[in-house]
């Protein structure tokens, strides 16, 4: 039988959980969740998602002639799963508790709320049975995707990371863009401590700052490793990683611009695209010093994440490497096999 999985929230990445979720063949969606008739709404009836909202917004649904089939609660009802793409801090928790659902929240939500913060290359077999989990922020998955490897081939003596972020979502026009260059005077950056509630007693210091774009973040990251390793020793070991993706400036890919030029080019849903992307001729290492730079697409990379998670926590699959490969497959991601 497909996992039964409910969306809360259908919104920038409650849509592409819920298509995501719908493109494996061992998942199934039983709704999603709005709160108003918004086209977002109209877009989840019109996929053949089945819409749930509180009986108190359902009056303003059925005033654009969009039926409701019910409320949250009978939602979870149906589902063996949530996931959860409701704004920070919507304190759904007590609704999963009563329905007795597993839940996966996403990097807006902190640590501490379900002790359990999931990337599937690192901690897969944690997450197995697992009720509650967390998967972290769009950044520090990015930063997860590729310093994992570094720290279990070469080990990792220090990492230094600025995060150049976006300052809204390409659809948000309440809080972008911006004319200015904005830094996050608090140091260090919630990122560092976030991949750190994965990869445990990783040093890791982080400084951020937000640009007046909407495509991309961009990380500048130096690591000290412990171990010997040359620039192409690094680039090996990154390409036998998931959902990492090697672009050069040579053939032209010199910005963000380009690198959703290529999602496009793709033909990507929405032009998403999955992995961290690295740019190839950026990586280089001097003495036992990494540097590099690396491109992430925070409406998407952490949809596949999402993905492995209910396998997990459902216990569907009991190995990483075959649910992350089954995931990718049914994404689009290019995979080893």
């Amino acid at each position: 039988m497909p996992a039964k999985v409910a969306i809360n929230g259908y919104g920038t990445v409650g849509k592409r959980l819920a298509d995501a979720v719908a493109a494996q063949d061992d998942m199934e969606i039983v709704g999603v969740t709005k709160t108003r008739p918004t086209f977002e709404a109209r877009t989840a009836v019109a996929r053949g998602y089945p819409l749930y909202t509180a009986k108190a917004h359902q009056a303003a649904f059925r005033e654009v002639g969009i039926e409701p089939e019910g409320t949250l609660e009978d939602l979870l009802g149906e589902a063996d799963v949530v996931l959860d793409g409701t704004p920070k801090g919507s304190g759904y928790r007590p609704i999963y508790d009563e329905a007795r659902v597993k839940a996966v929240w996403q990097g807006g939500e902190k640590h501490a709320l379900t002790g359990l913060s999931f990337n599937a290359n690192v901690n897969y077999k944690a997450a197995l049975g697992a009720n509650r989990l967390r998967v972290p922020s769009c950044n520090t998955t990015g930063l997860i995707r590729t310093l994992y490897p570094l720290q279990s081939r070469f080990g990792v003596e220090n990492v230094n990371a600025v995060m150049v972020r976006r300052a809204a979502d390409p659809g948000d026009t309440t809080r972008g863009p911006i004319n200015a260059i904005v830094p996050e005077l608090r140091v260090p950056s919630h990122h560092g401590p976030d991949v750190r509630s994965v990869l445990e007693g990783l040093p890791i210091q982080t400084i951020a700052l937000k640009v007046p774009t909407t495509m991309m973040h961009v990380h500048a990251v130096t690591v000290d490793l412990e171990g010997e390793a040359t620039t192409e020793e690094v680039l090996e070991v990154w390409r036998g990683a998931p959902r990492l993706r090697f672009v050069r400036g040579a053939e032209g890919i010199t910005s963000t611009a380009q690198i959703m030029e290529l999602a496009r080019d793709l033909q990507r849903p929405r032009s998403d695209l999955y992995e961290i992307v690295v740019w190839e001729e950026g990586v280089h290492v001097q003495n036992h010093t990494l540097y590099y730079f690396q491109a992430v697409h925070q409406e998407a990379d952490v949809i596949p994440e999402n993905v492995d998670a209910i396998r997990a926590m459902l216990e569907m699959e009991s190995e990483k490497d075959r649910s992350i490969r089954k995931t990718d497959r049914a994404l689009g991601i290019p995979t080893s096999d």
